[in-house]
């Protein structure tokens, strides 16, 4: 099954490691160095929208971060 996450995009459920709220968990100082070194390293999959959660996936060996314009109870939603 898969999940839209927006922007015409979509992520297999099983390799959903988390669903991430963007404001409450970028407050953590290592949260920050998370996302800074995922960009980095190129995993980071953004949107056109100011992003509001992230999820991230595992699949294959590949870890990416798939920015959302969508909150975390509205994808939590569609995962059910």
């Amino acid at each position: 099954m898969y999940l839209p996450i927006g922007n015409d995009m979509s992520v297999r459920d099983r390799a959903i490691v988390g669903i991430f709220d963007m404001d409450n968990t970028s407050t953590s100082k290592r949260t920050r160095e998370f996302l800074e070194r995922a960009e980095k390293e190129g995993e980071v999959i953004p949107c056109d929208d100011l992003p509001k959660a992230y999820i991230v996936t595992a699949e294959y060996g590949f870890r990416r971060v798939h920015l959302s314009a969508l909150n975390t109870a509205t994808l939590e939603k569609r995962l059910k």
